[in-house]
Formats: C-alpha cells, sequence, structure tokens
C-alpha cells in the first residue's frame, strides 16, 4: 500500500510539472526547471528505495553528475549553435561528445557505487533514464490534446 501511495505522489508532482513545459520560453524558465528537478527527485528517491544514510551521501553526488552532464550539454547546444562545420567535423565533435558523457557516466557510476549498494548504484541511470521518458511521454500527450499542440492536427483530420 506504502507503495502505491508514493508511486501515487510521485504521478501526482510528474504531472504538476508538465504543464510548465508548454510555456518555458513564455515564463519563468528557473521556475520550471525547479519544478522537473523536484518531480525527479521524488522519482528517484522512490525508484531507488535511499535510507537516510544513503541519501546524505547519494545526493550530493548526484548532484555533481548532474552539474556536469548538464555543463557537456550546454557546450554542446553552444557548439551547435553557431554555423554548421563540415560534416566530418561535426561527425567528429559528435564522437567526442559521446565519449565524454560515457566517461562521466563511468566515473560517476564507480562513484555511486562507493555510496550505495550495486543493486542500488546499478540503477541510477535506468531509474533517471525512466524519469525521463516518463516526462517526455506526458508532455507528448498533453500537447496532443492541445488543440494548438504540435501533432494536434494529424490526430484530428
Amino acid at each position: 500500500m506504502k507503495h502505491l501511495y508514493t508511486t501515487f505522489i510521485l504521478i501526482i508532482l510528474t504531472l504538476l510539472c508538465v504543464p510548465y513545459l508548454g510555456y518555458a520560453q513564455q515564463g519563468n524558465d528557473a521556475e520550471i526547471r525547479d519544478r522537473i528537478r523536484a518531480a525527479e527527485i521524488a522519482y528517484l528517491s522512490q525508484k531507488l528505495d535511499l535510507t537516510p544514510d544513503e541519501a546524505q551521501k547519494f545526493w550530493p553526488l548526484y548532484n555533481q553528475y548532474t552539474r556536469e552532464v548538464e555543463t557537456l550539454i550546454a557546450e554542446r547546444r553552444n557548439r551547435l549553435g553557431g554555423n554548421k562545420p563540415e560534416a566530418n567535423v561535426t561527425d567528429n565533435n559528435e564522437l567526442k561528445y559521446d565519449q565524454r558523457m560515457l566517461d562521466i557516466k563511468t566515473h560517476y557510476n564507480k562513484e555511486f557505487q562507493k555510496v550505495l549498494p550495486t543493486n542500488k548504484a546499478g540503477s541510477v541511470f535506468r531509474s533517471e533514464r525512466e524519469f525521463r521518458n516518463q516526462l517526455i511521454r506526458t508532455y507528448k500527450e498533453r500537447q496532443i490534446r492541445n488543440v494548438g499542440g504540435p501533432g494536434a492536427r494529424r490526430f484530428r483530420q
């Protein structure tokens, strides 16, 4: 019953965050990111079932991991925002990006294993991916239901 209640709360938190995604360009980006981050924390906490001691060690490490990933993504976004280079240079940059992302995840996987039991450490990246997929799925469903949302015309025909 506790698991059902926790899942219900998690779904509610996620649904509260999603309406704001559509207004990201117009609204307060920081507030939207904070809401999504809170839902992600709730989701990961529930999925990983962290003890208080594990949580105390895990969250600072996870926050550090998140900052490194966000920095890498921002660098990539800035690089792609400029003029498009030749295809082979772009492919090379993408490979470098993928390798750097893999290096970050490999490093933090080892760090997570130092502070969490093996089964929980092995679930961090999978749970993170599940959260993102759930968030994207919910966002797309809301876009389709929204009369002006992308993809809505395709389903109204």
